[in-house]
């Protein structure tokens, strides 16, 4: 009898161990701790979660989308949130990579309407003339820009918009401006304390960063030149995107500008089998992922399928034909 009831324990552990073994154990590596991508992280996770308990998707703080190409190059992460204009590079080998990295595949997509937005303080605008990025270089203005920290992508983008519209750091310099490297939130805090006169960024229409911008300094939008926008597009596969008049306080038009996208890529090295049950996760309860941030409504799995830049792994594949999102 001892030795019957010995077995059936030893039977329920290994059925129970080959369970959990079974399920989803995962680090996803994002940007901030308490950004955007940590939110969607958690919402991954939920997702998860719903169709197994057990699952378990661990979020790890990162400096960002090329930090976690790194660690997607060098297998030493399971999932990376990335930028589209990220890969985009990566996979070119171009700067900050060293050679091209190539072992990625896509999971999913989860936004794409994440705008470049151009703030400059109205006084120094109505003093200078200035209305669009391509007036500041000629316009002699002494502007101190904020430009997103080093690592991130969209200071990237914001920099190479400037120069394609003729404003270098010389000749930023030659006018009595200068760039100032500062995160979204700090960029607002700046601009309060007039220590710079424009912020730049990529990130949501009405961003909590961008409404205390326009809630606190009298700032407008500025207007991106069409050449400016198709360049951008090359250099980073970004898409173009209007930012409807009346979001802001003193932007009357519509803005048309360049948008980024993010995604979650794993590597060729994830099995077919935890991608498929990843990505099924995803699709089958979007709204755990939705429900993070009132921007990520927008998301339906007609989105998550639509990147172009990365083939996706064979089991999120899978998950997404039988769900009848992929022919």
């Amino acid at each position: 009898m001892k030795l019957k009831h010995f077995a059936l324990i030893l039977g329920l552990a290994v059925s129970t161990g080959a369970a959990h073994a079974d399920s989803l154990n995962l680090t996803l590596s994002g940007g901030n701790p308490g950004g955007l991508w940590s939110l969607l992280g958690a919402g991954m996770d939920r997702a998860a979660k719903v169709d197994d308990p057990a699952a378990v998707i661990t979020y790890q703080a990162t400096g960002g989308g090329f930090a976690n190409i790194g660690l997607l190059g060098a297998n030493r992460t399971d999932l990376g949130m990335v930028h589209d204009a990220e890969v985009k590079l990566a996979l070119a080998g171009a700067e900050p990579f060293g050679a091209p990295i190539t072992n990625m595949q896509a999971i999913g997509y989860l936004y794409n309407w994440a705008p470049m937005h151009f703030f400059l303080r109205q006084d120094l605008a109505e003093e200078y003339n200035i209305d669009s990025i391509d007036d500041i270089a000629t316009s002699g203005a002494p502007v101190t820009i904020g430009i997103n920290r080093s690592g991130n992508i969209t200071g990237d983008v914001a920099l190479f918009m400037l120069e394609a519209a003729g404003l270098d750091e010389a000749t930023l310099t030659a006018n009595g401006g200068a760039f100032v490297r500062a995160g979204a939130n700090e960029q607002g805090e700046l601009m309060q304390d007039g220590r710079i006169e424009m912020a730049t960024n990529g990130i949501f229409i009405k961003h909590s960063s961008f409404r205390a911008i326009d809630e606190n300094v009298d700032v407008v939008l500025l207007s991106i030149p069409d050449d400016v926008v198709a360049a951008t597009q090359e250099q980073f596969g970004t898409a173009p995107f209007t930012i409807p008049g009346g979001n802001y306080s003193k932007q009357p038009d519509d803005v048309a500008t360049v948008a980024l996208g993010a995604m979650v890529t794993t590597t060729d090295a994830m099995d077919e089998e935890t991608a498929y049950k990843l990505a099924s996760a995803l699709v089958n309860n979007i709204e755990e992922i939705r429900s993070v941030h009132g921007a990520m409504a927008q998301l339906t799995p007609e989105l998550m399928v639509s990147q172009t830049v990365l083939p996706f792994h064979p089991g999120a594949e899978r998950a997404y034909r039988e769900a009848g999102l992929l022919e």
